[in-house]
């Protein structure tokens, strides 16, 4: 698969409210449903799942799953869901993230391809690889 298209969607987060999990006994892992809004690249919103265990100071994993909708800058708009995840240590913030197949809606439909957080200066964004099916 090849590569066609790569987008860069800026986010802030809005909302992160801690969930129960049930089964989970003695604080091992937390949740959390969060929101955010996307501002330039892509515009719109999501909602997400994040679980993590571990803490941020010594070395913390978390996936999350999220729908994200909006408008892209030449005018397309749909849906599409995320999983995306890492390994978040002092040494080491590996991280993976997918476009799950099939979930997109509009002009989003066929999305698929890889999806990384970064941060910079301005703050956290998505860039998004889209390929070839």
């Amino acid at each position: 698969m090849d590569i066609v298209e790569t987008l860069t969607a800026r986010f802030d987060v809005t909302a992160a409210t801690p969930i129960e999990l049930p089964g989970v006994v003695g604080g091992w892992a937390s949740g959390l449903a969060m929101h955010k809004t996307f501002t330039k690249g892509l515009v719109g919103r999501s909602d997400l799942v994040f679980l993590s265990s571990g803490e941020e100071e010594t070395g913390r994993g978390y996936v999350a799953v999220e729908r994200i909708e909006g408008t892209l800058d030449d005018g397309r708009s749909g849906a599409f869901t995320v999983h995306h995840g890492a390994m978040q240590t002092p040494s080491d913030s590996g991280q993976f993230g997918n476009i799950v197949p099939g979930t997109g809606t509009g002009d989003f439909a066929h999305f698929t391809g890889s999806a990384a957080i970064q941060h910079d200066d301005d703050g956290p964004f998505f860039v998004l690889s889209l390929l070839t099916r």
